[in-house]
């Protein structure tokens, strides 16, 4: 089955456009509190569940607790959503609000 020019125009530009994508790096280190709240770098909740599944891992736990996480993300947020913590990185909010729990 031949595809139409048109088509193959479309397959390689959504392939370009995942692999344009993939080659954006964030340090998560460097992530605001402001930036966090304000979904300015990625959705908070994507952000969320990696900083959850950093910290899990060096803990060695595996196991997905989504009470948990909805109750420490909600502490984190509100944390970063005071203006005198907009400048604080996340993961300094994260050691702040949640401390050997993580």
């Amino acid at each position: 089955m031949r595809l139409s020019f048109l088509t193959h125009g479309f397959i390689l530009a959504f392939f370009s456009a995942q692999f344009a994508q993939a080659q954006v790096q964030i340090d998560a280190a460097k992530i605001t509190c402001d930036q966090f709240v304000h979904e300015k770098v990625a959705p908070t909740r994507l952000l969320a569940a990696w900083f959850s599944g950093f910290y899990n891992g060096k803990m060695g736990k595996s196991l997905l607790d989504m009470q948990n996480f909805e109750a420490n993300l909600n502490k984190v947020q509100n944390f970063c959503y005071d203006e005198k913590n907009f400048k604080i990185p996340v993961m300094q909010a994260i050691d702040i609000v949640l401390g050997a729990q993580k």
